[in-house]
């Protein structure tokens, strides 16, 4: 039979003391942090800053890149050359309601 090693009571009651005051310096730091980043926010929005990212095409680009797109001038890739854009950036600046639909032709159906 193995006997644990012996241990000291006040070791372990030093330990958790040590530990209890660890975890409220990592609270306390915590908190600092969110409070900090709060206060760096409000003082962005108060010069006007809002956050995210800046849209990658203007009004404008965005107006000419439905343009041409709803009269089928030119694909979605050709637009997205021409803005120097993935193509998912100009699906997102795309209005699908004022587009036309494309005229799809039917398969037709074989003999039933």
């Amino acid at each position: 039979m193995i006997n644990p090693p012996p241990t000291d009571d006040h070791v372990i009651v030093e330990g958790r003391a040590m530990l209890g005051m660890l975890s409220v310096l990592a609270e306390l730091h915590r908190e600092l942090i969110v409070a900090n980043s709060m206060d760096g926010l409000a003082a962005a929005r108060a010069r006007g800053r809002k956050g995210g990212w800046r849209p990658s095409l203007t009004e404008n680009q965005a107006a000419l890149a439905q343009q041409l797109y709803g009269a089928r001038d030119k694909t979605v890739q050709q637009i997205a050359d021409l803005f120097g854009v993935p193509r998912s950036t100009v699906y997102g600046h795309l209005d699908k309601t004022k587009t036309v639909p494309a005229n799809r032709r039917r398969r037709p159906r074989g003999p039933d």
